[in-house]
């Protein structure tokens, strides 16, 4: 019995050790690609791509990996851009005081829009998250530290921990790298620790992980406040690299534009938010000086996706005969 066991998982741990190299040499290109990328492309375009490709990853791991789809998360995202630009215009902190001060920010809000979001399921959750959503817009619009519509600009970068001097383009690009792969690895982490794994089972099915005697609402708060800080380390990120914060990023439209990358790449998988991500940045990036409509040629992309690709463009590669082949079934 024992030999026909280990005969029968010799398969599935065959593929787990191919998709696990494969895993490896495209991290190590993919890293390459991202060191040498300052050489051949805008850094400006490639810090926006790398913060609004976290952002799409932080609000993957609610949605992708808890199950929980929130219209909500400009809040942590504009939020934290305020914070940030506030406290190093103003008060004067370090770069990286302001984005911690941020991602601090960014978590509170998580938590106190999360205790009330979390209480309903589905389209409940979503309406009250966007309604909380539209509330901090709306305090953003009339408090005085935002200064209203202008927003906060001029925001000066700093020197990063007192003398590495971000208003060097390189400089702040690898600044930017660094914390985007930071954050990719704090993902990685929580994704695949016990605490990801119940998340998962409360995707899943609920009402078995409750009869399993998990805290649910704790666990689902919990992703709630990761997600909504991991989203103001990109706002935060967003606003050194603009050096401005406006309404916009506070506008329910910019949770649009998370969930359309999430969708747009595949949710459920690390890299494929990082993919929407990318396709969306690239193509507003691209489109915005040409006669084409951007909202309108991304709304027909989305469209084609949605029909073609059912689980996103990396979903569907995982899904996939090649996918498949390479073990990636057993990475989502």
């Amino acid at each position: 019995m024992s030999e026909m066991t280990q005969t029968a998982a010799k398969p599935h741990i065959e593929r787990s050790a191919t998709a696990s190299r494969t895993y490896t040499i495209f991290v190590i290109i993919g890293l390459a690609v991202l060191i040498l990328a300052p050489m051949f492309f805008y850094p400006i375009f490639l810090m926006k791509l790398l913060c609004f490709a976290l952002f799409a990853c932080a609000f993957n791991l609610l949605l992708g990996y808890t199950g929980l789809l929130s219209f909500g998360h400009a809040t942590f995202f504009g939020g934290a851009a305020y914070f940030t630009a506030h406290v190093v215009k103003e008060w004067g902190f370090p770069p990286e005081l302001g984005i911690l001060t941020g991602v601090v920010g960014a978590a509170l809000l998580g938590l106190v829009m999360g205790f009330f979001a979390i209480r309903r399921q589905g389209i409940y959750f979503a309406m009250i998250t966007l309604a909380l959503s539209q509330m901090f817009f709306f305090f953003c619009l009339q408090a005085e530290f935002t200064q209203g519509e202008d927003g906060i600009q001029s925001v000066p970068r700093g020197h990063l921990f007192g003398f590495i001097d971000l208003n060097i383009s390189t400089n702040m690009y690898y600044f930017v790298l660094a914390v985007f792969l930071i954050g990719m690895v704090i993902i990685w982490r929580f994704i695949n620790s016990p605490f990801g794994m119940i998340l998962r089972s409360i995707r899943e099915n609920e009402p078995r992980a409750i009869s399993l005697g998990y805290s649910v609402a704790r666990y689902k708060l919990g992703a709630f406040v990761m997600s909504a800080a991991l989203a103001g380390l990109a706002g935060g990120l967003k606003a050194l690299v603009f050096q401005f914060a406006t309404l916009t990023d506070v506008a329910w439209q910019m949770s649009g534009e998370v969930i359309l990358m999430t969708l747009l790449g595949g949710i459920g998988t690390l890299i494929g938010p990082i993919f929407g991500a990318g396709l969306v940045v690239t193509l507003q990036n691209y489109l915005a000086t040409s006669q084409f409509p951007v909202t309108i040629v991304t709304g027909v992309i989305f469209m084609v996706c949605v029909l073609i690709f059912r689980r996103g463009i990396i979903g569907e590669f995982y899904a996939s005969r090649l996918g498949r082949k390479l073990g990636f079934e057993h990475r989502r």
